[in-house]
């Protein structure tokens, strides 16, 4: 998983968070626990990092430590049958499925609620956040721009990283 991290209102670490934990243990005490943010890049989700140092607990043997995890799929009878008739059975063709979903990458609704999910925590109190959304959702990068040039900077281009990837640069 990729992560940025953001310290108030700039941008501290972006990458793996294995890759920078050790920096952010380093930190000074934070006056507020908001001071520090981290954001999944994939879904603009706030994550929780361990920056205790602590190795994680040791996986089982056999297939969950390949993190295989069992769960029921309700499917139409004509969906089972199909599946059936896939080399490797069903789960082998679900796996497929999923895999080349993931490959074709986000879509832009994926995007713009990624975007949209960064913004509620990091500028939901900020001029011009509701105009933003509006204009975010319908995709008019400008009127974004527009509104967004009263932020902070870090926080408008990552924004615009989980907006618009395609775009980003």
């Amino acid at each position: 998983m990729s992560v940025t991290v953001f310290y108030k209102d700039e941008v501290i670490a972006r990458g793996s968070p294995e890759e920078f934990a050790g920096a952010l243990r380093d930190l000074e005490p934070l006056s507020r626990s908001s001071d520090l943010l981290a954001f999944d890049d994939e879904t603009g989700r706030q994550v929780d990092l361990d920056l205790t140092g602590a190795p994680p607990p040791p996986r089982p043997r056999g297939r969950p430590s390949l993190g295989v995890e069992a769960r029921e799929v309700t499917l139409l009878p004509r969906h089972w049958e199909w599946l059936a008739k896939q080399p490797g059975g069903a789960s082998v063709s679900l796996r497929k499925l999923v895999e080349a979903a993931l490959r074709a990458g986000r879509s832009e609704r994926e995007c713009l609620d990624a975007a949209c999910r960064f913004l509620t925590v990091m500028a939901g109190d900020r001029p011009g956040y509701e105009a933003a959304t509006r204009a975010l959702y319908a995709g008019y990068r400008p009127a974004f721009e527009a509104v967004a040039k009263l932020w902070p900077e870090a926080i408008r281009d990552h924004a615009l990283a989980l907006a618009w990837p395609s775009e980003a640069g």
